[in-house]
């Protein structure tokens, strides 16, 4: 008799879930490698084919505009996005959201409708394939090291001048806690503040019904809710008003997220 024969029938129902939830979560991860491998040729072409920016800007299209859809269509997950009318394509943005999750980079991706650079931690670079492609589009920081954080706010600041939105988490790595959002570090708003670029900040509702906190653990299919607010405008705002920024875009996440639980 194996475990589940021990457990009473609600038991049961939620044993066959974890379960559910844990093949899934191999299968995403599975289907993610894969993908990966085969849109290396795509992105290797686009490289050989197309100059500098120009094949930048291809792959990343290609991956926020074609692998993160199929991907997530694959998984079973459903986006609804609101508030996506509010934001311009020919605007760049400096873009924050909450970070819950594994899956958030991707979820990212396919609720924006143009193209940004993403500032990634060096660990992911230690990724199989996925690692390479990090290097190659997203912009790299070692968080452990002040040079590299400062380097990094440079290159940023760079891409926005360039025409790029850039994507930053504020809460800096995933929140694990059981709080809704983790304390957001500065340099997201002082970034904004610095460049006079608006704030768009992006609000993923409910990523815990749909992926767990460490890695894809507790991948399920099902109907993810985004919510894009207002942008907030930053060219007359000053640097010793960073602090109220970044409390005026928690509010904003926070009532979302609190929203959603009661």
């Amino acid at each position: 008799m194996g475990l589940k024969n021990f457990l009473p029938l609600r038991g049961k129902k939620f044993y066959f879930v974890l379960v559910f939830r844990k093949f899934w979560a191999i299968y995403a991860v599975l289907l993610f490698l894969v993908m990966m491998t085969i849109s290396v040729p795509v992105l290797l072409f686009n490289m050989t084919v197309f100059p500098g920016q120009r094949a930048l800007r291809k792959n990343i299209q290609y991956l926020h505009h074609v692998f993160t859809p199929t991907f997530l269509f694959l998984v079973g997950i459903r986006l609804k996005v609101v508030g996506m009318e509010q934001l311009k394509s020919n605007q760049s943005y400096v873009i924050i959201g909450n970070h819950r999750s594994a899956l958030d980079f991707i979820v990212n991706a396919a609720a924006f409708p143009g193209i940004y650079r993403y500032l990634a931690k060096q660990e992911l670079l230690r990724v199989p394939v996925f690692g390479w492609v990090v290097k190659k589009m997203c912009l790299i920081v070692d968080r452990k090291d002040a040079m590299s954080r400062a380097r990094s706010i440079l290159n940023l600041k760079q891409q926005l001048q360039e025409g790029w939105s850039v994507f930053i988490y504020p809460e800096g790595s995933r929140n694990k806690t059981s709080e809704p959002l983790a304390p957001f570090y500065d340099g997201a708003f002082r970034l904004a503040i610095e460049t006079g670029a608006p704030l768009a900040i992006q609000t993923l509702v409910n990523i815990q019904n749909i992926s767990g906190p460490k890695g894809f653990s507790g991948l399920q299919p099902g109907k993810l809710e985004i919510i894009w607010d207002e942008p907030i405008e930053t060219t007359q705002l000053q640097l010793d008003q960073v602090r109220s920024l970044k409390e005026m875009a928690a509010a904003r996440m926070r009532a979302h997220l609190n929203k959603k639980e009661t």
